[in-house]
């Protein structure tokens, strides 16, 4: 066999078994504020599980959360795009890449606030449970998952 063919058909395997991230992940544009580290925890987060990062420093992130239409009693400290999907605070990059998959009709995920051990705030102290939400462009929110 060439080369050529062998690599082929390993990248197919691979595929079929899912060996590469990055077939499910996508390139992830975040608006922040320039001085949260948290959000910078987050990102790495998100690289370290195959996707591309965009990090946008904005003057004011709120204004990106209602051009979203993210609700903002539940919002956190940066907003997100993923392929057409709104991604506010620590979501983990597994919901993210089961969100992509399965591409249900909401407007996006939301980890409301910022839970200790949540993805980028692993700081210390010990982790609390969290929700994971998914809303609508009405703002209705629903549990996606639970951490």
């Amino acid at each position: 066999m060439s080369n050529h063919f062998t690599a082929v058909i390993s990248i197919v395997v691979a595929m079929f078994i899912g060996g590469l991230p990055h077939a499910v992940a996508g390139e992830v544009t975040v608006y922040k504020s320039a001085t949260c580290g948290c959000c910078n925890h987050w990102i790495a987060h998100m690289k370290r599980n195959g996707f591309t990062v965009k990090a946008v420093n904005v003057a004011d992130p709120v204004s990106y959360k209602t051009k979203y239409g993210v609700p903002l009693k539940l919002a956190s400290c940066h907003t997100a795009l993923v392929e057409g999907y709104v991604i506010e605070g620590h979501v983990p990059a597994a919901d993210i890449q089961r969100l992509l998959k399965q591409r249900p009709k909401v407007s996006g995920l939301i980890v409301p606030g910022m839970p200790d051990g949540s993805p980028g705030m692993e700081q210390g102290n010990p982790p609390v449970p969290y929700d994971v939400l998914s809303f609508d462009n009405r703002g209705k929110a629903m549990v996606y998952s639970r951490h």
